[in-house]
């Protein structure tokens, strides 16, 4: 390599720092000049500078590392009473999840009583209504499957379960953001006023079916009352007839009667005690003869005194005489059994009823005779046919009524049957 000439001013000329940089075959030459090793020096003293000068600040200014620290502590505690707040309300929705749930509870275990006490409501009305029916007195009472609409709810406890237990099912998707922000309407508050709801309702249909039954039972009760009139102005009373009465059987040891606070259950056994009134009333009428022997026929001679028409003078004609022609068929006025079925005397061809309580019945001049002694016959069965026989003067029926073998006026039995007849069915 030729030498570079001297400088011949300023003497030799000084040597350049050269960096060879090799990489494989390539091989770079940067040559350090003054100016940049200078620079580099400069760069290197402010910063070494810059550095001493921020530490012996932050060393000569420990307020700034506590405020620091304090900050930090401050934010610490902050986070933690944050956490600590909604720990405390996840804990208080928690709980309040738990009380609903109790409530709700409570609140399905009244509602499954009450569906128990209808159902046996329902039992009772349906036998009574039954009876009712049977009886002639009719009464539109509700029962517990007919239930007032509210609000698109059908107000029985089942429905109100079911709406409960669904709104328990979607509390565990409330309880998220009942953490941060309570809603309108909790599930306790819900379930209470579903609850209100079908109680009122449940209450409103018991105030109809007790007044519904009261008015039954007030039906029932005149009904009783005029069957008894009925009895009482012809000579009978029912409890007289009741004694004897031997087609049930009733008995028991004497237990103290129960009191009933609630009022249904005390309209019920009005109603009870009304239709066995009832039931007592026309089974008394139905043993009586109040039927008629001959319907249709007219009367030609009544009850009382009266010229005979055989001796020409006054004599007491112990019942009524019918205008039927031979061969009509004479019916029983009410159930009994067959005492006398032949001739007997003036009567002719007689047939004579025992109806029990000392009264009986006498068809006479028959022409025929349809029963014999000892048969039971039931109300307008047939007991003979209509003639003249025996002392009688042309065709027709004599009809008696007798109590303790005393002749008694047969129309006021005819009467008081006609009377009956808008009572008994």
């Amino acid at each position: 390599m030729a030498e570079r000439p001297e400088n011949r001013i300023f003497g030799k000329r000084a040597e350049q720092h050269v960096v060879i940089l090799a990489s494989g075959d390539k091989i770079r030459h940067m040559t350090i000049r003054p100016w940049m090793a200078a620079a580099t020096f400069c760069v290197a003293g402010m910063f070494t500078v810059g550095y001493l000068a921020a530490t012996s600040y932050l060393v000569l200014r420990d307020d700034l590392i506590g405020a620091t620290m304090a900050r930090q502590a401050r934010m610490q505690h902050d986070y933690e009473d944050r956490i600590s707040a909604l720990r405390a309300q996840v804990d208080r929705v928690t709980s309040r999840q738990l009380l609903d749930q109790q409530v709700v509870e409570e609140k399905v275990e009244k509602l499954m009583q009450q569906q128990l006490a209808l159902s046996e409501r329902h039992g009772k009305l349906d036998a009574l209504l039954n009876r009712a029916e049977t009886g002639g007195v009719s009464a539109d009472v509700p029962l517990s499957d007919e239930k007032p609409v509210t609000d698109g709810r059908r107000a029985d406890a089942t429905g109100a379960i079911d709406a409960i237990m669904g709104s328990t099912g979607g509390a565990s998707q409330k309880s998220a953001s009942l953490a941060y922000a309570a809603t309108s309407e909790s599930v306790a508050d819900r379930a209470d006023r579903l609850f209100s709801k079908v109680t009122l309702s449940l209450k409103d249909l018991e105030h109809e079916q007790i007044g519904r039954i009261q008015s039954l039972t007030a039906g029932a009760s005149e009904t009783a009352n005029a069957i008894q009139t009925i009895l009482r102005r012809s000579g009978f009373d029912v409890a007289e007839t009741a004694e004897t009465d031997t087609e049930t059987g009733i008995g028991g040891p004497f237990v103290e009667p129960e009191t009933f606070t609630d009022p249904f259950e005390a309209s019920i056994n009005d109603l009870d005690d009304a239709l066995d009134r009832l039931d007592s009333a026309r089974r008394t009428a139905r043993k009586l003869p109040f039927g008629n022997p001959s319907p249709g026929a007219g009367i030609t001679s009544r009850f009382g005194n009266r010229t005979d028409p055989f001796l020409g003078r006054l004599a007491l004609h112990a019942g009524i005489d019918f205008r039927v022609g031979t061969g009509t068929e004479v019916h029983s006025t009410a159930a009994g059994t067959v005492v006398v079925a032949g001739r007997n005397g003036g009567y002719g061809n007689m047939v004579e009823i025992d109806h029990g309580n000392g009264l009986t019945t006498r068809y006479a001049h028959l022409s025929r005779v349809l029963v014999k002694v000892g048969d039971h016959i039931e109300a307008a069965d047939a007991v003979g046919l209509s003639g003249t026989t025996g002392r009688s003067t042309g065709p027709h029926l004599h009809y008696e009524v007798r109590r303790d073998g005393k002749a008694i006026d047969p129309m006021r039995f005819l009467t008081a049957g006609m009377k009956l007849t808008t009572y008994m069915d």
